[in-house]
């Protein structure tokens, strides 16, 4: 069982920064496959970013390629999403999901999922 618990979202600026964060307990984190996902309102959750186990594999939707980074320190059991170059359409709520398996694009085969963390992104 694994329990994510993310932070670090708000409201910023078009062109700003913000650094996500994702904690997991349990003791095999460094086991899994750990993803964000976002949904705008409206709107399908969407994929946007996950980390192989070892975090030497990233994997990007193309919509956040070259501005996004995911990442992720198995001894502090953490992923991070770093997000730069933000614009509003960027506004949603992030999702962090874990599963045991290989990378996938799609929510449904994630097992563990955060409650989410709000980004605003202002015009």
């Amino acid at each position: 069982q694994v329990q994510l618990v993310e932070s670090g979202g708000g409201l910023v600026q078009a062109g700003g920064s913000l650094r996500l964060s994702c904690a997991a307990s349990g003791r095999t984190f460094g086991t899994y496959t750990m993803a964000w996902f976002r949904q705008a309102p409206g709107k399908e959750r969407e994929f946007v970013a996950a980390t192989t186990w070892t975090g030497s594999s990233t994997y990007y939707a193309s919509s956040v390629k070259g501005r996004f980074t995911i990442s992720r320190d198995n001894a502090k059991n953490t992923v991070y999403l770093q997000m730069n170059s933000l614009k509003p359409e960027d506004t949603a709520v992030y999702y962090c999901a874990a599963r045991l398996s290989r990378v996938a694009y799609v929510q449904g085969p994630y097992d563990y999922w955060g409650q989410g963390t709000q980004v605003t992104v202002s015009s």
